[in-house]
Protein backbone atom coordinates (compact mmCIF):
# COMPACT_ATOMS: atom_id res chain seq x y z
CA UNK A 1 0.00 0.00 0.00
CA UNK A 2 1.73 3.26 -1.02
CA UNK A 3 2.00 5.96 1.85
CA UNK A 4 -0.44 8.62 2.20
CA UNK A 5 1.20 11.71 1.00
CA UNK A 6 3.96 10.96 -1.30
CA UNK A 7 2.64 7.60 -2.87
CA UNK A 8 5.64 5.51 -1.83
CA UNK A 9 6.52 1.79 -1.17
CA UNK A 10 9.39 -0.27 -0.17
CA UNK A 11 9.53 -1.82 -3.95
CA UNK A 12 9.76 1.61 -5.11
CA UNK A 13 11.45 3.43 -2.16
CA UNK A 14 15.63 2.34 -1.80
CA UNK A 15 17.12 2.50 1.12
CA UNK A 16 19.61 5.58 0.41
CA UNK A 17 17.37 8.65 -0.24
CA UNK A 18 18.52 12.23 -1.05
CA UNK A 19 15.75 15.20 0.13
CA UNK A 20 15.64 18.24 -1.94
CA UNK A 21 13.20 21.05 -0.37
CA UNK A 22 12.69 22.43 -4.18
CA UNK A 23 10.30 19.80 -5.94
CA UNK A 24 12.34 20.51 -9.26
CA UNK A 25 15.29 20.31 -7.96
CA UNK A 26 14.79 16.64 -8.48
CA UNK A 27 14.26 16.87 -11.47
CA UNK A 28 18.37 18.29 -12.02
CA UNK A 29 19.37 15.44 -10.03
CA UNK A 30 17.21 12.97 -12.61
CA UNK A 31 19.99 13.63 -15.08
CA UNK A 32 22.52 12.13 -13.10
CA UNK A 33 20.77 9.11 -12.85
CA UNK A 34 20.78 6.00 -14.50
CA UNK A 35 16.85 4.98 -15.94
CA UNK A 36 14.89 6.99 -12.91
CA UNK A 37 11.58 6.25 -12.82
CA UNK A 38 8.67 8.49 -11.25
CA UNK A 39 7.94 7.11 -7.85
CA UNK A 40 4.79 9.77 -7.44
CA UNK A 41 4.58 13.71 -7.62
CA UNK A 42 1.79 14.61 -5.10
CA UNK A 43 1.95 18.44 -3.54
CA UNK A 44 5.36 19.11 -2.76
CA UNK A 45 6.63 15.45 -2.50
CA UNK A 46 8.40 14.57 -6.12
CA UNK A 47 9.98 11.22 -5.58
CA UNK A 48 12.02 9.27 -7.94
CA UNK A 49 14.23 6.59 -7.85
CA UNK A 50 17.42 4.84 -10.20
CA UNK A 51 20.35 4.17 -10.04
CA UNK A 52 23.77 6.08 -9.65
CA UNK A 53 26.82 3.96 -10.39
CA UNK A 54 25.04 1.03 -9.90
CA UNK A 55 23.61 1.99 -6.45
CA UNK A 56 19.46 2.33 -6.09
CA UNK A 57 18.85 5.65 -5.04
CA UNK A 58 15.93 7.32 -4.39
CA UNK A 59 15.41 11.60 -4.64
CA UNK A 60 12.45 13.61 -3.13
CA UNK A 61 11.04 16.65 -1.78
CA UNK A 62 9.74 18.61 0.94
CA UNK A 63 8.98 21.65 0.30
CA UNK A 64 9.48 24.46 2.68
CA UNK A 65 9.80 23.99 6.47
CA UNK A 66 9.98 21.37 8.95
CA UNK A 67 6.49 20.21 9.15
CA UNK A 68 6.25 18.81 5.57
CA UNK A 69 10.12 17.87 6.16
CA UNK A 70 9.03 15.44 8.71
CA UNK A 71 5.92 14.02 6.97
CA UNK A 72 8.71 13.15 3.99
CA UNK A 73 10.89 11.41 6.78
CA UNK A 74 7.84 9.58 8.25
CA UNK A 75 6.97 8.49 5.05
CA UNK A 76 10.31 7.34 3.46
CA UNK A 77 11.61 5.29 6.40
CA UNK A 78 7.92 3.39 6.53
CA UNK A 79 9.43 2.72 2.70
CA UNK A 80 12.06 1.22 4.04
CA UNK A 81 14.53 4.48 4.43
CA UNK A 82 17.92 3.64 5.84
CA UNK A 83 20.60 6.54 5.19
CA UNK A 84 19.10 9.84 4.61
CA UNK A 85 20.97 13.28 3.41
CA UNK A 86 18.93 16.82 2.94
CA UNK A 87 20.36 18.51 -0.10
CA UNK A 88 18.97 22.33 0.26
CA UNK A 89 19.92 25.73 0.26
CA UNK A 90 21.35 28.12 3.44
CA UNK A 91 20.96 30.92 4.37
CA UNK A 92 25.06 32.07 5.89
CA UNK A 93 25.62 34.21 8.39
CA UNK A 94 29.62 34.53 7.67
CA UNK A 95 29.61 36.56 5.00
CA UNK A 96 32.45 34.99 3.26
CA UNK A 97 30.04 31.43 2.41
CA UNK A 98 28.69 32.37 -0.77
CA UNK A 99 28.94 30.03 -3.30
CA UNK A 100 30.17 27.90 -0.81
CA UNK A 101 28.73 24.52 1.56
CA UNK A 102 27.63 24.53 5.30
CA UNK A 103 27.35 20.86 6.08
CA UNK A 104 26.31 21.23 9.94
CA UNK A 105 27.51 18.94 12.57
CA UNK A 106 23.73 19.98 14.61
CA UNK A 107 21.27 22.51 14.89
CA UNK A 108 19.34 24.52 17.10
CA UNK A 109 15.96 23.31 17.34
CA UNK A 110 14.16 26.60 16.89
CA UNK A 111 11.19 25.19 14.52
CA UNK A 112 7.89 23.43 16.35
CA UNK A 113 7.90 20.50 14.86
CA UNK A 114 10.35 18.03 16.47
CA UNK A 115 8.88 19.70 19.70
CA UNK A 116 5.96 17.07 18.71
CA UNK A 117 8.67 13.58 18.66
CA UNK A 118 10.78 14.68 21.90
CA UNK A 119 11.48 17.11 24.11
CA UNK A 120 13.48 20.17 23.71
CA UNK A 121 17.10 19.02 25.61
CA UNK A 122 17.17 16.04 22.90
CA UNK A 123 19.97 17.52 20.28
CA UNK A 124 19.91 17.83 16.81
CA UNK A 125 23.02 16.05 15.81
CA UNK A 126 24.67 14.41 12.24
CA UNK A 127 25.72 11.64 11.65
CA UNK A 128 29.42 12.23 12.22
CA UNK A 129 30.50 9.23 9.16
CA UNK A 130 27.86 11.36 6.47
CA UNK A 131 29.35 14.72 7.68
CA UNK A 132 32.88 13.30 6.64
CA UNK A 133 32.25 11.47 3.38
CA UNK A 134 30.08 14.89 1.93
CA UNK A 135 33.53 17.35 3.64
CA UNK A 136 35.57 15.22 1.35
CA UNK A 137 33.50 15.01 -1.51
CA UNK A 138 32.59 18.89 -1.40
CA UNK A 139 36.70 18.85 -1.02
CA UNK A 140 36.95 16.94 -4.60
CA UNK A 141 34.21 19.32 -6.43
CA UNK A 142 36.79 22.30 -5.46
CA UNK A 143 34.77 23.52 -2.42
CA UNK A 144 35.28 24.66 0.76
CA UNK A 145 32.90 23.06 3.46
CA UNK A 146 31.80 24.36 7.23
CA UNK A 147 31.06 22.60 10.15
CA UNK A 148 29.25 24.25 12.42
CA UNK A 149 25.66 24.48 14.29
CA UNK A 150 23.15 25.80 11.99
CA UNK A 151 19.47 27.18 13.41
CA UNK A 152 16.35 25.88 12.19
CA UNK A 153 13.39 28.47 12.53
CA UNK A 154 9.73 28.39 11.19
CA UNK A 155 8.86 31.79 10.56
CA UNK A 156 11.31 33.19 7.33
CA UNK A 157 9.49 36.85 7.26
CA UNK A 158 9.16 37.34 10.57
CA UNK A 159 12.79 35.55 11.62
CA UNK A 160 14.98 35.65 8.18
CA UNK A 161 14.41 38.45 5.80
CA UNK A 162 11.97 41.62 6.01
CA UNK A 163 9.04 41.94 4.13
CA UNK A 164 6.44 44.78 4.04
CA UNK A 165 4.54 43.36 6.85
CA UNK A 166 7.44 42.90 9.05
CA UNK A 167 8.71 46.52 8.47
CA UNK A 168 4.49 47.90 9.10
CA UNK A 169 4.75 45.89 12.46
CA UNK A 170 8.18 48.15 13.23
CA UNK A 171 10.39 44.20 13.44
CA UNK A 172 13.84 44.36 14.05
CA UNK A 173 15.24 41.38 12.69
CA UNK A 174 18.79 42.23 13.00
CA UNK A 175 18.15 41.22 16.48
CA UNK A 176 17.84 37.72 15.28
CA UNK A 177 20.81 38.00 13.48
CA UNK A 178 22.97 39.43 16.32
CA UNK A 179 22.14 36.82 18.50
CA UNK A 180 23.27 34.02 16.15
CA UNK A 181 26.14 35.59 15.55
CA UNK A 182 26.77 36.15 19.43
CA UNK A 183 25.99 32.19 19.42
CA UNK A 184 28.74 31.10 16.42
CA UNK A 185 25.72 29.62 14.62
CA UNK A 186 27.21 29.41 10.62
CA UNK A 187 23.54 29.37 8.65
CA UNK A 188 19.66 29.48 8.69
CA UNK A 189 17.34 26.97 7.25
CA UNK A 190 14.09 25.96 8.01
CA UNK A 191 13.97 22.20 7.96
CA UNK A 192 17.55 20.48 9.31
CA UNK A 193 16.47 20.59 12.81
CA UNK A 194 13.46 18.50 12.69
CA UNK A 195 15.02 16.27 10.09
CA UNK A 196 18.44 15.60 12.37
CA UNK A 197 16.15 14.90 15.38
CA UNK A 198 13.52 12.59 13.79
CA UNK A 199 16.44 10.86 11.83
CA UNK A 200 18.25 9.99 15.05
CA UNK A 201 15.13 9.15 16.75
CA UNK A 202 14.24 6.37 14.09
CA UNK A 203 17.70 4.89 13.90
CA UNK A 204 18.12 6.40 10.19
CA UNK A 205 21.74 8.32 9.46
CA UNK A 206 20.94 11.51 8.89
CA UNK A 207 23.20 14.50 7.79
CA UNK A 208 22.79 17.89 6.12
CA UNK A 209 24.29 19.39 2.81
CA UNK A 210 23.46 23.11 2.25
CA UNK A 211 24.78 25.23 -0.54
CA UNK A 212 24.74 29.12 0.64
CA UNK A 213 22.48 31.11 -1.56
CA UNK A 214 22.13 33.96 0.34
CA UNK A 215 23.20 35.87 3.12
CA UNK A 216 21.64 37.11 6.28
CA UNK A 217 18.39 38.99 5.34
CA UNK A 218 19.15 38.27 1.52
CA UNK A 219 21.83 40.98 1.46
CA UNK A 220 24.01 39.61 -1.43
CA UNK A 221 22.32 36.62 -3.30
CA UNK A 222 23.24 34.24 -6.13
CA UNK A 223 21.27 35.18 -8.70
CA UNK A 224 20.81 33.80 -12.61
CA UNK A 225 23.05 31.14 -14.30
CA UNK A 226 25.44 31.55 -11.02
CA UNK A 227 22.56 30.26 -8.74
CA UNK A 228 21.70 27.06 -10.92
CA UNK A 229 25.23 26.26 -11.63
CA UNK A 230 25.51 26.35 -7.53
CA UNK A 231 22.03 24.44 -7.27
CA UNK A 232 23.87 21.70 -10.16
CA UNK A 233 27.04 21.54 -7.86
CA UNK A 234 24.78 20.60 -4.87
CA UNK A 235 23.21 17.96 -6.58
CA UNK A 236 26.13 16.20 -8.11
CA UNK A 237 28.22 16.39 -4.11
CA UNK A 238 25.24 15.23 -2.39
CA UNK A 239 24.90 12.23 -4.85
CA UNK A 240 28.11 11.69 -5.34
CA UNK A 241 28.68 11.77 -1.15
CA UNK A 242 25.72 9.23 -0.42
CA UNK A 243 27.14 6.65 -2.75
CA UNK A 244 30.34 7.00 -1.45
CA UNK A 245 28.87 6.09 2.10
CA UNK A 246 26.68 3.29 0.45
CA UNK A 247 30.07 1.65 -1.09
CA UNK A 248 31.93 2.62 2.11
CA UNK A 249 29.42 0.17 4.25
CA UNK A 250 29.34 -2.17 1.20
CA UNK A 251 33.03 -2.90 1.58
Amino acid sequence: MATLYMGGTPETVGRYVLFSGDPWRVNVIKQFLDDPQEVAFLREFNTCTGTYKGERITVTSTGIGAPSAAIAMEEMYACGMEVAVRMGTVMSIQDDMLGQFIIPIASMRRESTSKTYVEESYPAVADLELVNILNQTAADFGKRSLNGVSCTMDGFYTQMHDSRFSKECGRDLSRVFEELRALHVCGIDMESACMLTVGRLMGVKTAIITMVTVLENLKETLKGQERADAETLLCRVALEGIWRYAQAHRA
